[in-house]
């Protein structure tokens, strides 16, 4: 891959997998290092001349499996509060979404992000994840479920 091609691949694909490291890991230090690795790992691969369209999942995919590796070895630290900027009409609602991320498990706000702010559909969400449709179906609706429970909690607490 030439460095104009992966310029054009990198303006593409980096803040959509950087928001996701770092909303899904809760640290957007994490995600800095996390984001070289996955162009480290897309550059040193026999696949480095792929199009945009399979760069995408696979940079999904291997951010994916860092965020595991790290959870596998209890690398899981607290959540730190973002320091993105919002950009909502409603500055109340993206409190209340932070509130409701951080008191998720990583997996459930990795797939609720996966599939409402990267809008991938689940067969996508299984190939990024690596997990098959069916589960992602499943887990989803859960992660729905708890994220509901967390905004009903919240707004319960604040009455």
């Amino acid at each position: 891959m030439d460095e104009q091609a992966f310029g054009a691949l990198y303006e593409a694909t980096s803040k959509p997998l950087w928001r996701y490291l770092a909303r899904t890991s809760g640290r957007p230090d994490l995600a800095d290092d996390l984001l070289q690795e996955c162009y480290f790992r897309l550059l040193g691969s026999a696949r480095s001349d792929m199009k945009l369209s399979d760069a995408r999942p696979y940079l999904f995919r291997t951010a994916s499996n860092l965020l595991h590796d790290r959870w596998r070895r209890g690398d899981d630290l607290p959540l730190q509060d973002g320091a993105e900027p919002a950009i909502e009409t409603h500055p109340e609602r993206v409190v209340d979404a932070n509130r409701m991320l951080h008191r998720l498990k990583p997996r459930a706000r990795q797939l609720l992000w996966l599939a409402y702010m990267e809008e991938m559909t689940h067969r996508e969400i299984a190939a990024a994840t690596g997990l098959n449709v069916m589960s992602v179906r499943i887990l989803l609706l859960r992660a729905r479920r708890e994220a509901l429970a967390a905004l009903t909690s919240k707004r319960r607490n604040d009455a």
